[in-house]
């Protein structure tokens, strides 16, 4: 059985722990490789190998750390392919949804390449006789992250190249359900010329994170995951002096407006509710379709389900892979048969589905809810699953004040052809990331992000400008080199003139 270790100090390292845990084909239900999961001891030499690689790597120059960047990017780009198998076999979803992660992986590795234009920093002069004064920002030194299971390369290419960039050393742990992804990209960064130590990669459970989460040596902790984890990252990590940003759970709402293109908002909610079987943080969960709306709205999302391919992500034919777990298809599913008993309309149920000769895959089928209320647990939990409901709304004011009322502020999107409700909408609604026409607003890699109220725990978003100020600090430099010509004592205190 193939068993992926960890990458410390530039190279494989077997794990020693003798704890392994088990990486399954989500389309098969097979257990084809184990992953090493870190005990405390190979945490800590982890961060000793980044602890040892900060002392040169954090004096680097801008063209040296560049340099590799721009290598480690060529060679993500030449690997795309391997990277996406590589998910596909052990997330689930389809290859062409796994090559499109790694796209907007690399977005973010170009950005690290132009990251001397954000460090340049700022520079006053003559603000007080002979008196310069500049700002600058330096990095941190050693730095974590710990990933998800649903975006195996992308998350972490969110992350470590902006922080090496920045002249950090990082340590890795990704989700152990999807290990391969991430261990294949730290070799490409070893074979980029990355210097030993700088991105070490550690693969574990509780145990690991707990210890990254409390080491001395961590500055600096990233995350992505459910908001309950990512309340708990925060917590404990600040409270052992680090800095954080945890990116929590979601639960998306789409405002369809009565003047939208229904045919546009269809399509956008089929590929924002069902793409990579819903198992996204940007997902689409909730349809707020307003007015007249509902039905209509509702008879062309139906007709473009039941349209949909359903099958292992490496059939070129397959437009939605399984779930990541049985346990997990299982928890989706409790959510659909619940609803019905909390009184909403099961338009579509996905329960029952399987796919022929893939019997003991991790199915589900795309579910359609309609007349949810906002005291359901489909519509209060995040299902993360490809369950689309749909809520009722009389007015915009309606829909507004329900998608504010949620405890949630990861992303939203409203559909309408009225550019003043567009406006009025991406100003009133609360949450970080908003749509106009566009189900699944996640920015471009030099913008940063992020939301707001529980899917976000920290001061910053991730990637973009606000990960370049987390990754970094800023110092204020003020200095005065007097004239030749100048001499004697002056005792008066000194004055901005």
């Amino acid at each position: 059985m193939k068993t992926v270790n960890h990458w410390i100090g530039g190279k494989p390292a077997e794990g020693v722990s003798g704890n392994y845990g088990p990486v399954y084909n989500p389309a098969t239900g097979a257990q084809g490789t184990q992953v090493a999961l870190a005990s405390v001891e190979e945490v800590d030499a982890a961060v000793a190998a980044a602890k040892d690689a900060y002392r040169t790597w954090g004096t680097s120059s801008l063209a040296t750390r560049t340099a590799i960047l721009f290598k480690f990017r060529e060679l993500v780009a030449a690997h795309r392919d391997e990277i996406a198998e590589l998910i596909t076999a052990e997330h689930g979803k389809v290859h062409a949804d796994a090559l499109g992660e790694v796209a907007r992986g690399l977005e973010v590795i170009e950005l690290a390449c132009a990251l001397p234009l954000q460090l340049k920093g700022e520079l006053s002069t003559q603000v007080s006789t002979r008196v310069d004064v500049a700002a600058i920002r330096q990095s941190l030194g050693v730095v974590a992250g710990i990933t998800p299971f649903n975006f195996p390369s992308m998350v972490p290419m969110w992350m470590f190249p902006i922080a090496i960039a920045c002249g950090n050393t990082f340590v890795l742990k990704p989700s152990e359900k999807v290990p391969s992804a991430a261990y294949r990209l730290g070799a490409l960064a070893a074979e980029a010329g990355l210097p030993d130590g700088v991105l070490n990669i550690v693969n574990g459970d509780k145990v690991a994170v707990d210890r990254l989460l409390e080491h001395p040596d961590i500055a600096a902790v990233s995350f992505v995951g459910s908001t309950p984890i990512a309340r708990h990252i925060h917590t404990t990590a600040t409270a052992n002096g680090k800095r954080v940003q945890a990116l929590g759970g979601a639960k998306n709402h789409m405002l369809v407006l009565p003047d939208a293109d229904l045919e546009l908002a269809a399509d956008a909610a089929i590929n924002a509710a069902y793409g990579s079987a819903g198992e996204r943080c940007m997902a689409v969960s909730v349809v707020v379709a307003v007015g007249d709306t509902g039905d209509p709205l509702i008879e062309k999302i139906t007709a473009r389900a039941g349209a949909l391919t359903i099958g292992p992500g490496d059939d070129p034919a397959s437009e939605m892979g399984p779930l990541i777990t049985k346990a997990h298809r299982d928890k989706v599913a409790s959510y659909v048969t619940g609803a019905a008993a909390q009184g909403a309309e099961v338009v579509l149920d996905g329960t029952g589905f399987t796919v022929e000769g893939y019997e003991d895959g991790h199915w589900i089928g795309v579910s359609l809810l309609d007349k949810v209320t906002p005291d359901m647990d489909a519509y209060r939990d995040e299902i993360f699953g490809p369950v689309l409901c749909v809520v009722r709304a009389e007015t915009y004011e309606d829909a507004i004040e329900l998608i504010n009322s949620s405890r949630w502020g990861n992303g939203t999107a409203i559909f309408t052809r009225d550019g003043g409700a567009a406006r009025r909408f991406q100003l009133e609604v609360e949450a970080g990331m908003v749509g106009v026409n566009v189900p699944i607003p996640v920015p471009v890699g030099y913008h940063s992000f992020g939301g707001w109220k529980e899917s976000l725990f920290g001061d910053h978003h991730i990637y973009g400008n606000d990960g370049v100020h987390f990754y970094t600090r800023g110092k204020v430099v003020t200095t005065r080199w007097p004239d030749p010509a100048d001499g004697g004592i002056n005792l008066g205190f000194p004055s901005n003139h």
